[in-house]
């Protein structure tokens, strides 16, 4: 058996930040160099960032990638890291086959590329391409057709990207037939509740079929609408969990592995199961003895509840969109209700108190304990908070109306007040540049319960995807955390324990419109989560005219969904980027 220091790089690149990702990679390469590492590995298109989407389709974005990875190689050799080998995700083309029809123009390829002693010595690009979920795969890239096989230290390392370890065949089959010491996988995986135990499963069932320690390296941080948490990790050939990152935290994890000592000479396999199998020698004599590091396991915080893990997801989404946008500050509107107070929360966790502006909009409806309960916030959370009356521009509107024949009543004129408050979130954003974060929860966006151009304005939606029962969770979590750390809770006990109401006429209710939540979330989660049907919803339990109504209430505010802005998934199928249905649609389930 011979000794091996893998460093697997938990980066967080910025898509189109060719430059600044490759600056990066070269830092973290320096650092894995200084720790002794013998092979350093870093995410799935670390290169260009992950999901380039149809930038892919643009040929001189793809060759500007194929410039700066070159560029990159060059550069670790003049910082004298040319003898280390070093491993990035990168967008590339397949070269010498014309255009086919039915594949993206270009023929661009989701490549990895061994950089060495100043050059790419070798490439290859992913050969299962996701298109379900939020991946694109099929529309953006080509297949490859090979896998890679390194030789580090004496030790056979093979090379894949992400969607090969999650699917039978293909590179996995190829990895045992090539006799690898250790499988090594490229990820750009994003985050939903309950896939790390999911993740850990996958890479410990693999190892065993191919009887070679597997290595899982994913990117940290947001990305638009989705979250990489990290959560990188190694299982030796039995699936024994050696080394594990922390979740939503760029870092280097560093281990030191005993595997199997190459095959010499190596065998003759040229192809397995349609991939061609691909070799190159970075080093072939064993690394002298040494005193193995010892390795980093990281700990879940909380194995028994993930509400924690998910509101950690929330924050570095809105942390990195903010981030990498260009914003300095954010901006919500308070209405002394949960959904506010929890948005203003998770705003403050990622940017500071100094950076997160309230926004107080009474109308006439809006309660005594709304207005004081949001006052209580403000001072709770050392934000920025500022008080307009809105009655009077309403009252204008309508009389301005009113003097052109259009009399507003019932819900016109409920919406209208949220309206004229959109109208200021988005006059001071213009004004101050404040990004406006829109409150709004699943729940209300499946049931179309929301003000479009009113409470729906904005850039980014925090919450989006957390069913309304999730956001009384967050919040209780968050107060508890803050308990634990001996900090005053963040969120005023009363936001929690009201009865929620959009306060647009007297003493409205959510549940003047709405079911209760705890059966609304249950039954919106199994129409859009699992995509039953109203007869597999009745047969369920559920009574046959609220699945009707619900049903109706979904399909009918599909428009609405569409105008809405991005936020952060956290979900296994979230109301954007997941499920895509026609507004214009007749069908009945």
């Amino acid at each position: 058996m011979a000794q091996l220091r893998i460093a697997m790089a938990q980066v967080n690149p910025v898509v189109g930040d060719l430059e600044g990702n490759c600056a990066m990679a070269a830092d973290h390469a320096r650092r894995a160099a200084e720790a002794g590492a013998h092979l350093v590995v870093f995410p799935e298109m670390v290169v260009t960032g992950y999901p380039v989407e149809d930038l892919a389709l643009r040929n001189s974005f793809v060759s500007a990638s194929i410039k700066a990875t070159h560029a990159l190689a060059e550069r670790l050799a003049a910082d004298g890291l040319g003898d280390l080998p070093v491993v990035v995700g990168f967008l590339s083309r397949r070269e010498g086959v014309g255009a086919r029809f039915g594949q993206p123009a270009g023929a661009p390829q989701n490549s990895t590329a061994l950089l060495h002693r100043g050059r790419v010595a070798l490439t290859s690009a992913k050969y299962h391409l996701p298109n379900y979920g939020v991946f694109d795969e099929f529309r953006n890239f080509v297949p490859g057709d090979a896998l890679p096989v390194v030789r580090v230290r004496g030790v056979d390392v093979a090379i894949a990207v992400c969607e090969d370890l999650w699917q039978e065949g293909g590179p996995v089959t190829a990895v045992r037939a090539a006799r690898a010491g250790m499988l090594i996988t490229l990820n750009g995986s994003p985050y939903e509740r309950n896939k790390d135990d999911v993740r850990l499963e996958l890479c410990q069932r693999r190892a065993r079929e191919i009887g070679a320690a597997v290595g899982y390296v994913n990117m940290a941080g947001g990305q638009d609408e989705l979250i990489f948490e990290g959560d990188s990790l190694i299982v030796d050939a039995e699936g024994d969990l050696v080394a594990r990152a922390p979740q939503f935290e760029e870092t280097l994890l560093v281990t030191d592995l005993r595997l199997p000592d190459a095959p010499v000479p190596a065998p003759d396999v040229r192809e397995a199961d349609g991939i061609r199998i691909v070799r190159y020698t970075a080093s072939s004599a064993p690394a002298e003895p040494y005193t193995p590091v010892e390795p980093v396991l990281t700990p879940r915080p909380d194995p028994v509840s993930d509400v924690g893990e998910v509101y950690q997801a929330l924050v570095v989404g809105l942390r990195d969109y903010v981030r990498k946008n260009g914003f300095t500050s954010a901006l919500v509107a308070l209405s002394g209700g949960i959904d506010s107070a929890l948005t203003s929360t998770i705003a403050v966790d990622a940017l500071g108190a100094e950076r997160v502006h309230g926004l107080l909009l009474p109308s006439r409806y809006s309660s005594g304990h709304s207005v004081a309960d949001a006052r209580d916030l403000v001072e709770r959370q050392g934000i920025t908070g500022r008080t307009v009356p809105v009655q009077p521009m309403v009252d204008a509107f309508t009389e301005g109306a009113a003097g052109a024949g259009v009399e507003l009543a019932g819900l016109a004129a409920e919406n209208l007040q949220a309206r004229v408050r959109g109208t200021l979130l988005m006059a001071l954003s213009n004004q101050e540049g404040h990004l406006v974060l829109a409150p709004g929860n699943k729940s209300e966006l499946a049931t179309g319960y929301s003000t479009l151009y009113g409470d729906s304005v904005g850039g980014y939606a925090p919450i989006k995807d957390c069913w309304k029962t999730l956001v009384w969770e967050l919040a209780r979590w968050r107060n508890a955390e803050a308990a634990r750390r001996g900090e005053a809770a963040p969120v005023p006990e009363n936001s929690i324990a009201k009865a929620p109401s959009a306060e647009l006429r007297p003493d409205q209710l959510d549940s003047d419109s709405l079911p209760d939540y705890e059966v609304l979330d249950a039954l919106l989660d199994a129409y859009i989560g699992t995509d039953r049907g109203y007869g597999e919803l009745v047969t369920a339990g559920y009574e046959p005219e609220l699945v009707a109504r619900v049903i109706r209430l979904v399909d009918g505010a599909e428009y609405k969904r569409r105008q809405y802005p991005p936020g952060p998934k956290i979900s296994s199928r979230n109301l954007s980027r997941d499920r895509r249905v026609p507004i214009t649609n007749r069908w009945t389930p």
